[in-house]
């Protein structure tokens, strides 16, 4: 009977979630090309790090070898009043241009526009999703366009996001990152219903009073468990804060059964493993996890 080691087994399964250093550096390098692009036809410019700035999960640092890359682009508040004085839908324009500027790059890559993003699809896999935004002039956030019903503009902060949520990590003991990553496994895994977004709100408001916040990988599997247990306890709540009071996102999809799912086996793993039976133990992690997980 081989030996259980929860934090051993957990710190594995962690570090198995994150891009290989190859594919950060793949992204890195495109994300420093998109740049370079929109500083050249926008700014004239030929900076690879100027009027860009990394959001979404990739910015949050909570995305996993699976995730799409989120960024943001400033295009001159002088553009503004020219797409919003159009007669119909300046925003679906303003995408439109942004397309065929990241075309210029990226000629033989499928680029699309969508709602309010322009895809970059890569042939490894890899999508980055690009934002257009105008910087608002107190510095606080972006106004950024929205294609759908006819068009519309929002707003969006998402420094302040990033900073709220990077000191909620440091404050429990970096579990928090970790926990949401975990979570995005479950998602890949079971193909549960939820956005990034959802995830990593759901776990912030999890870990602000959770007992064992700051604990160290050995209490992986209860943190894993309560969590799971959280999320069931909530399935039927539709709308999140998301961290820090900045807005609040929908949960859109039935997830009560998914998440019943992932506790009930939580408990089942954490009962094998008081017992000893190190061959379920890890197998049951690996039903609500998957294959990076490691066996017994």
């Amino acid at each position: 009977m081989s030996e259980i080691n929860i934090s051993v087994d957990f710190q594995k399964f962690c570090n198995s979630l994150r891009m290989s250093d190859n594919t950060v550096s793949n992204v890195r390098n495109r994300y420093h090309m998109i740049t370079k692009r929109i500083n050249q036809d926008f700014w004239n410019s030929d900076s690879i790090v100027s009027h860009s700035w990394y959001v979404g999960s990739y910015g949050r640092g909570t995305s996993i070898y699976t995730s799409d890359i989120d960024i943001v682009v400033e295009i001159p508040w002088t553009e503004n009043e020219r797409y919003d004085n159009y007669l119909y839908n300046g925003q679906s324009s303003l995408l439109a241009t942004l397309r065929n500027s990241l075309l210029k790059t990226y000629s033989s890559s499928k680029v699309s526009a969508d709602g309010q993003v322009v895809d970059i699809m890569f042939s490894d896999g890899i999508k980055f999703e690009v934002v257009p935004a105008f910087k608002y002039s107190d510095g606080a956030g972006f106004c950024y366009p929205d294609t759908n019903n006819g068009g519309s503009w929002k707003s969006v902060d998402p420094g302040m996001k990033i900073g709220v949520f990077n000191y909620r990590n440091n404050e429990t003991n970096k579990n928090l990152k970790k926990l949401c990553r975990m979570a995005r496994a479950w998602k890949e895994n079971k193909t549960v219903l939820m956005s990034g977004i959802l995830i990593d709100s759901m776990a912030y408001n999890f870990m602000l009073s959770y007992q064992y916040a700051k604990e160290p990988f050995i209490y992986y599997d209860w943190i894993s468990r309560d969590f799971f247990k959280y999320v069931y306890d909530n399935s039927d709540k539709r709308y999140w804060d998301k961290p820090g009071g900045t807005g609040t996102v929908e949960r859109k999809y039935y997830i009560k059964d998914d998440a019943k799912f992932a506790y009930d086996k939580a408990c089942e793993a954490i009962e094998d493993g008081e017992k000893g039976f190190s061959f379920c133990w890890h197998n049951e992690w690996r039903e609500i996890y998957g294959s990076r997980f490691p066996n017994a």
